[in-house]
């Protein structure tokens, strides 16, 4: 591992532009399950019935019964492995992070450029009026929360199952990965779609892959694959790069 540690680093330092995809892999030293695992959320509530927007606009208090389970995300803090990204982007040897979670925890380690794919449990809309809601204030209200105008139920800004990725975060995403000659692959197995087109699109353009996982799921494509825990590892490339 240490020999790979090493050059890890090496590609870090020597690409143009180096940029980050994450999953919810590099948020469960927080405290967060991944919502596939053993305990995790699809494994209580049917993703059919709870994470699309159908079953939203069909019957929104009912998917509000898995929702308010996400409300506790505000509670989790950043791990050793968001920090350590964090110090890259710091370093200028991140220059962004593409993240499927919807914790925000890669902004509160630090991060200041971060796509977030799938959106974010930091706000709330009104499917009726479109009026806007801060987490904090939502945090406060009853289950299923109310648009205090239209007394609508209120939908987190994040992307459902049968839901498109909005226009600007795809045209965001794209400007991030123009030139992008190094992806670091965190936390994800790389299924999702769209998402999973990242990785291929570095390839395709020349670039190479850094993956960290686990269980490796890019063996065969990625130039490296760390296997092992997101904070041990990015921890390893901090301290390598002191070194070096």
């Amino acid at each position: 591992m240490d020999n790979a540690i090493r050059q890890a680093v090496v590609l870090l330092k020597k690409s143009r532009k180096a940029v980050a995809l994450t999953g919810a892999g590099v948020s469960t030293e927080s405290g967060i399950p991944d919502f596939r695992s053993p305990g995790g959320l699809w494994s209580r509530f049917n993703p059919l019935e709870y994470g699309t927007l159908g079953a939203f606009q069909r019957n929104p208090a009912k998917v509000w019964q898995m929702l308010a389970e996400l409300l506790t995300l505000v509670d989790c803090r950043p791990n050793r492995g968001h920090e350590a990204l964090a110090s890259l982007e710091k370093m200028g040897l991140v220059h962004g992070i593409i993240t499927q979670n919807i914790d925000g925890l890669h902004q509160r380690a630090g991060s200041r450029q971060v796509i977030e794919f799938h959106g974010s449990m930091a706000s709330f809309s009104c499917p009726a009026c479109g009026k806007r809601w801060p987490l904090a204030v939502v945090r406060q209200m009853a289950v299923p929360p109310l648009c205090s105008g239209c007394r609508a139920i209120l939908k987190p800004d994040v992307v459902f199952f049968d839901e498109q990725i909005p226009p600007q975060v795809l045209f965001d995403t794209e400007r991030l990965l123009s030139g992008t000659d190094l992806l670091l692959v965190a936390g994800t197995s790389c299924e999702v779609m769209p998402a999973a087109l990242i990785p291929r699109q570095v390839l395709g353009q020349g670039g190479d892959l850094i993956e960290i996982n686990l269980v490796p799921v890019l063996a065969g494509t990625a130039r490296l694959s760390l296997a092992g825990k997101f904070t041990e590892v990015m921890s390893a490339i901090i301290d390598q790069m002191a070194e070096s």
